[in-house]
């Protein structure tokens, strides 16, 4: 029997790909032979795409905030077939101190880094479990295991999203479900044309948010390819087992290891604290 990461030709279901890394997966997808059902808010976004490979690529409009419409989409999709990977790639970023965040931005940041994943990811779940297997690629980012003085809704989110995932993927993985979540540092991908600034206060604006927000305005350089982050989350879908997390980018490297070695060292330090809050025989 073909196991699921020979499968000749998979289909693929990519939120966000208007551009960015969800183009790049897009189109990687098609070249390698495979069918794409790719979600977008502009009509026309891919045209060049389905002129290129007419059928096999299939283009859905979904704006993933609004519930509704995932589960119209979604419901489509699986009604005309399996999908064997499915990518949660739709995402922006809120960029300012947490005061100056208004609740409908914490709230929609919210609801297309971490809600909007779950519930697609929910709705596949029990299609994958019964045709038995399938991928889930979760797009988180180095935010999803360090913090910056700029960004705590989409921190929020990503950092929701990396528990989620660990979780769900350990009630699946006997199905054949696997998931992995992709974790880029600076991505070429437009990604800092569409950042949602929040309005500056001067009370922030010569403390460490203020900083970070003229670095990102004026002297950010991103370094990361996004036609190679594509290939490399591809290349993980043709590995049997493939890795829950996958860091890409020097600078995602760098970032999540100094994060991960300050709360083992903070862990450390608290080791006899935490047993000694044990009841006493």
């Amino acid at each position: 029997m073909t196991s699921f990461a020979d499968k000749a030709v998979r289909h693929w279901f990519i939120t966000g790909a208007s551009g960015g890394l969800g183009r790049q997966l897009t189109g990687h997808a098609l070249r390698q032979g495979d069918r794409v059902t790719a979600t977008v808010r502009r009509p026309t976004a891919l045209d060049e795409l389905r002129a290129e490979y007419g059928d096999r690529l299939a283009v859905e409009i979904l704006d993933v905030t609004h519930p509704a419409d995932i589960d119209a989409v979604t419901g489509r999709v699986l009604a005309a077939g399996p999908v064997d990977v499915v990518v949660n790639n739709a995402g922006y970023s809120v960029v300012g101190a947490t005061e100056e965040m208004t609740h409908e931005q914490v709230g929609h940041q919210l609801e297309t880094l971490l809600h909007a994943p779950i519930r697609i990811t929910r709705a596949f779940l029990k299609p994958m479990r019964e045709q038995g297997g399938g991928r889930i690629i979760q797009i988180s980012s180095m935010g999803g295991q360090m913090g910056a003085p700029i960004g705590s809704a989409y921190h929020a989110g990503k950092w929701g999203l990396e528990g989620f995932t660990e979780g769900v993927s350990r009630e699946v993985a006997g199905f054949g479900i696997h998931f992995t979540l992709v974790e880029p540092g600076g991505t070429s991908t437009g990604f800092l044309s569409g950042l949602n600034y929040t309005t500056e206060t001067d009370v922030y604006r010569d403390s460490p948010v203020g900083e970070m927000r003229r670095w990102l305005q004026h002297e950010a350089v991103l370094t990361g390819d996004p036609a190679k982050v594509a290939a490399a989350v591809y290349d993980t879908t043709r590995l049997a087992v493939p890795p829950l997390r996958l860091t890409l980018g020097a600078d995602s490297y760098e970032a999540v290891h100094a994060a991960l070695t300050e709360r083992i060292g903070e862990l450390e330090a608290q080791k006899d604290l935490a047993a000694s809050v044990a009841f006493t025989d």
